[in-house]
């Protein structure tokens, strides 16, 4: 299909979704749909939830926040119940200005903008339907009309609470244009817009001595003093401030606390008593979620100043850390590279893993529990299994340091090492070595970063590079491993038949004599050596493997190669330690023979096929693994 003609189609959705009538079909609407008469808040809520969650691993995933937030699944599940779903039911929360507080390219602009996003959307769809008095600038909730003294027999016919009183405009508008019949007064239905300033507005504040309050509140419009003859007239006013206009949908208060004391007190009455003060009218009613942003120092330097202790407590803040997992470190930047134009550079693997070691282990406190050192806690954030570690001593670890997350470095600072790199040699396939190189170059660019955060951000890259170095070898050992799945099953099948014989007691029988055979020590010792199990603890790890096979079996699963970290780590290092003298001499000899040649060039090929790296990477793999063998 053409854009031209998906153009087409959008508009005649639009046309199709659209719905005129007077506020009594709006009344019978009501009571056929009831929650188009939902909160501004509880808009939000829904639009979240709508959208699909699932829970893993006891903890709630939002689809709506899918492919875009990654790593920060706890920060968004106490957002979502905490606030939006405590706003939705109408409790205290839903009179705070939402506060998202975290560092820079933490994805705090990111979320705002997914809400606006979503609310356009929600707004086309049933269950996200609005609707509004007709000719009001401020999309006014058409249940207003409702007088007050009539709101409890409303709410006990339609079950529906009302908040919120007529406007001065369309009060006037009643009784001039209706002769104050409210049942023919016209509703229609409305589509949020932030283009359009439909029930979305964006607030950003500039110089205090130039900004006026206008922007916030409206304005009068002096053109038509002389034809309404007062100030007072709300037809001589214009309602086109980011109040108004945000009304019954969502305001972002960009860097809120930057700004200037008599624009933050307009919030202090819509948050807590859901109206505000504009021109010479009385109290003017608004439904909206406001979102404002900021930094740890930003707000630290707020909450310092008494005379902000007012708004400071109409305020619920939300912290948005840093992600603290690699594999989601890694999506995004991927994500950031996909969206830019260094998408059709090619990326050796690892590449990116490398950097979000270096990354995440930036943001990591140091953590005070015995036996855990930073390269243990990452991995337990990141989800691996780690010896002699459980899940609440993860817990323990993430409940050390509340604040862990707020510092490190960001995203767009790998992001931007990485274009450097890539622009600067003109390169047009890039290695992890590449990329902690820039990194490390750009270090000492980098203004915001103190002396002793770079000495210690250049131990996390020799880290990185550590780790790297064993990423390196594994996988080109892997690939001079013909078949290696199917090698790794075999010795592992081999190693569990003894393990179980021995353990049992028992004998094992020659495949191709049917002799009986004791179990082979030699075999299942130097397997475990590879990993350290001393003599005094073969039986203990045996046993182990054992109890463990066992409690597959009750759950009906099977157990594989990947079921016993320790056990597959053993593995590997045999299948490797078998091999490794062939991979150094293949990869180092300068002149390798016909056969070395061959063998070179079928790793290079798998590499290629199953690994991938294109041609360049898989070369400077194996010359750097050779390398690193040679040492």
């Amino acid at each position: 299909m053409s854009i031209l003609k998906k153009v087409e189609n959008f508009r005649e959705e639009e046309e199709r979704l659209k719905w005129e009538g007077t506020f009594a079909d709006y009344l019978d609407l009501l009571k056929e749909k009831p929650w188009v008469a939902q909160t501004a808040h509880s808009r939000v809520y829904n639009m979240i939830k709508d959208a699909g969650v699932e829970e893993v691993n006891g903890k709630k995933e939002y689809s709506f926040f899918k492919d875009q937030l990654y790593g920060v699944e706890e920060s968004l599940e106490k957002l979502v119940e905490e606030y939006f779903h405590s706003a939705a039911k109408r409790l205290d929360v839903k009179k705070r200005i939402l506060l998202l507080m975290g560092p820079v390219s933490g994805g705090k602009s990111t979320l705002v903008t997914m809400l606006k996003r979503g609310l356009e959307q929600y707004s086309r769809s049933d269950k996200g339907a609005v609707f509004a008095i007709k000719g009001c600038p401020m999309h006014e909730d058409p249940l207003h009309l409702i007088p007050n003294h009539l709101r409890k027999d409303f709410f006990d016919e339609y079950g529906i609470k009302i908040e919120g009183n007529l406007s001065p405009l369309n009060l006037m508008r009643v009784e001039e244009e209706y002769g104050g019949r409210i049942e023919d007064v016209i509703v229609e239905r409305i589509f949020f817009s932030e283009d359009k300033r439909t029930g979305i507005g964006t607030f950003s504040p500039s110089d205090p001595k130039s900004q006026d309050i206008a922007d916030l509140t409206g304005s009068i419009d002096f053109s038509t003093i002389a034809e309404y003859g007062s100030e007072s007239d709300p037809r001589a006013y214009r309602f086109d401030g980011e109040l108004n206009k945000a009304n019954r949908g969502m305001m972002e208060f960009q860097e809120m606390l930057k700004c200037d004391e008599k624009f933050l007190w307009h919030l202090l009455s819509l948050t807590q008593e859901g109206n505000f003060k504009a021109g010479r009218f009385a109290l003017i009613s608004a439904d909206e979620l406001i979102v404002a942003h900021t930094n740890e120092s930003e707000y630290k330097s707020f909450i310092s100043n008494k005379k902000n202790e007012a708004l400071h407590s109409r305020i619920i803040v939300m912290k948005v850390p840093y992600n603290l997992k690699i594999d989601e470190e890694e999506r995004i930047y991927k994500k950031m590279i996909a969206d830019s134009d260094l998408s059709h550079v090619h990326i050796a693997p690892h590449a990116l893993r490398v950097a979000a070691i270096f990354t995440i282990l930036t943001r990591l406190k140091e953590p005070a529990k015995q036996g855990v050192d930073l390269l243990k806690k990452m991995r337990l954030y990141n989800g691996e299994s780690v010896e002699g570690f459980n899940s609440q001593d993860l817990v323990e670890l993430k409940q050390e340091d509340p604040d862990e997350g707020m510092s490190g470095i960001d995203p767009r600072y790998v992001i931007n090492r990485i274009s450097s790199a890539i622009i600067r040699k003109q390169l047009t396939s890039i290695n992890a070595l590449d990329v902690l190189r820039s990194i490390k170059e750009g270090l000492s660019e980098h203004a915001s970063i103190s002396k002793e955060d770079r000495e210690r951000y250049l131990d996390f890259i020799s880290v990185a590079r550590k780790e790297y170095d064993t990423i390196a070898k594994k996988e080109v050992q892997k690939a001079f491993v013909y078949s290696y799945d199917e090698s790794a099953k075999t010795l592992m099948d081999n190693y569990l038949d003894n393990v179980e014989a021995y353990c049992n007691k028992n004998k094992l029988r020659d495949p191709l004599t049917g002799d009986e055979m004791t179990p082979d020590e030699k075999l299942m010792r130097s397997i475990e050596e590879q990993i350290g199990i001393s003599e005094n603890a073969k039986k203990a790890f045996r046993e182990e493997i054992l109890i463990r096979i066992s409690a597959y079996a009750r759950k009906g699963k099977k157990f594989d190669y990947n079921s016993h970290e320790r056990l597959r780590e053993a593995i590997q290092k045999k299948l490797f330690a078998d091999l490794k003298d062939i991979v150094k001499i293949t990869t180092s000899t300068k002149t390798p023979d016909e056969s070395q040649l061959k063998k070179v060039n079928e790793v290079i090929a798998r590499l290629i096929d199953e690994h991938g790296y294109n041609s360049t990477s898989a070369n400077e793999l194996l010359r750097y693994v050779g390398s690193l063998l040679n040492r």
